[in-house]
């Protein structure tokens, strides 16, 4: 398929971009926009502008209309006034499709068209996201328009033919890397048409035109929440990504929407590093050709990718097992490590020896503090809970098959079991909802 780069989406023939519902947007109304609305940012001072969209359409037309003008698009991965404010020390303003009490300058959209001509696009552009990393304050991350191309190019190279004529649709959001560069910047570079809304609900799913060729790009939480009760559409592909999708999750999906799963492994600082194709419970991932894996003296593992904004790689906190040809096991994150007594319990580790236990679809660990004293408490995720009569035989069990793999201090004291672990809308562990779980004593 021909890969289009972002400067030059505005030049191409006109077709269908995007839609919602029974609207449609096309490329000369794209263009018309991106005019009308540069020219409503030229009269404001400033160059860092944060995008606060609801719909994925209008968000893509403000993004074009900063790149044009030579400004850089922030995307603060909220829409939240509070935060907004906070942030004024890295923004000038923000653009929104939505109302705002904030006393930074204020955009609002109104999908204003315009003739005129638009500078080109520098070369050297980027816009601006956010992470929470590591520490839970905001880090600031550029992307290049670059790396959004050339990652536009490596995945229109593996799935090329199955994106051939599909309508993008997506449960996650655009305003974090994933959802940014797989439901916007992948269809524009490819001709295809998006959706301008997120789905959040399987009845959302169910009501997309069924004659249709749909690629979705979706999220573990999403995908485990499918009900099976309505008339799901048909999928060319699927793709998952912000955190593993246990194995018989895979399957249901394969079931219900008549494709296998792919999974996307990377991360906002990275764009991404490896793929697989759910075709097994243990299937290895397969970094991008260009992508290259090194452990250093430290035990940790750092990715040298072209996606990168320096030649010196990025440091993973994922522990990585590796095989041959680039394909690699991720066996949890280095860096979840607890004191418990003076001795050092990887809670990487004990999660990954409650996956191996009969009929445990996904568990967190994390230390608990009681009575001046911490020990570890573990959420189970399982399909059917037990009766509360049977629940402490489970846990005997289960502390049985714990014991060759861990020491007495790593072993669970406190535990709770749910159908589903909580997780955030990019499919990362709601730990403030996973701790409040252990509020009640036991």
């Amino acid at each position: 398929m021909n890969v289009q780069p972002i400067a030059s989406w505005l030049n191409a023939e006109d077709r269908l971009v995007a839609w919602q519902g029974q609207q449609e947007y096309r490329l000369s109304t794209l263009r018309q926009q991106v005019i009308a609305l540069s020219a409503r940012i030229k009269t404001q001072p400033g160059q860092h502008w944060a995008l606060c969209f609801d719909n994925s359409y209008h968000f893509t037309v403000a993004l074009l209309a900063l790149w044009h003008l030579g400004k850089t698009p922030v995307i603060p991965g909220h829409c939240r006034a509070a935060q907004l404010e906070e942030m004024a020390a890295n923004i000038d303003g923000v653009i929104s499709d939505m109302p705002l009490t904030i006393s930074l300058p204020h955009l609002l959209w109104d999908g204003a068209q315009a003739e005129g001509e638009l500078t080109a696009i520098a070369a050297d552009a980027t816009l601006v996201l956010f992470t929470s990393g590591s520490t839970g304050t905001p880090r600031p991350v550029v992307k290049s328009v670059r790396a959004l191309d050339l990652e536009a190019q490596w995945l229109a190279t593996l799935w090329g033919e199955r994106l051939q004529h599909s309508h993008v649709i997506a449960s996650v959001s655009h305003q974090h890397l994933y959802g940014l560069s797989f439901r916007i910047v992948l269809p524009m570079a490819l001709g295809l048409p998006f959706a301008a809304q997120q789905l959040f609900y399987s009845e959302q799913l169910a009501d997309q035109t069924p004659t249709r060729r749909y690629a979705f790009i979706s999220s573990p939480a999403f995908l485990r929440r499918l009900d099976a009760s309505l008339h799901l559409p048909r999928c060319a592909l699927i793709v998952s990504a912000g955190g593993a999708l246990p194995w018989p999750d895979a399957q249901r999906t394969q079931q219900w929407l008549g494709c296998s799963v792919d999974e996307i492994y990377g991360s906002t600082e990275t764009g991404v590093i490896a793929w697989r194709y759910l075709s097994a419970g243990q299937t290895p991932w397969q970094c991008f050709p260009a992508v290259e894996l090194c452990r250093q003296e430290n035990a940790h593992w750092r990715v040298f990718s072209p996606l990168l904004e320096t030649p010196a790689g990025c440091a993973l906190d994922d522990r990585i097992l590796p095989q041959s040809e680039g394909r690699f096991q991720l066996a949890g994150r280095q860096d979840r490590v607890v004191k418990i007594e003076d001795k050092r319990v990887s809670l990487s580790e004990i999660e990954r020896r409650l996956l191996d236990l009969p009929g445990v679809n996904d568990a967190a660990a994390l230390a608990i503090q009681r009575h001046g004293r911490q020990a570890i408490g573990v959420v189970l995720a399982i399909t059917q809970l037990p009766e509360p009569a049977a629940l402490s035989h489970c846990k005997q069990r289960w502390r049985q098959a714990l014991q060759p793999w861990l020491e007495p201090v790593a072993m669970p004291r406190y535990w709770r079991v749910v159908t589903t672990i909580p997780v955030t809308a990019q499919s990362k562990r709601a730990w403030p909802q996973i701790e409040e779980l252990f509020h009640v004593a036991d």
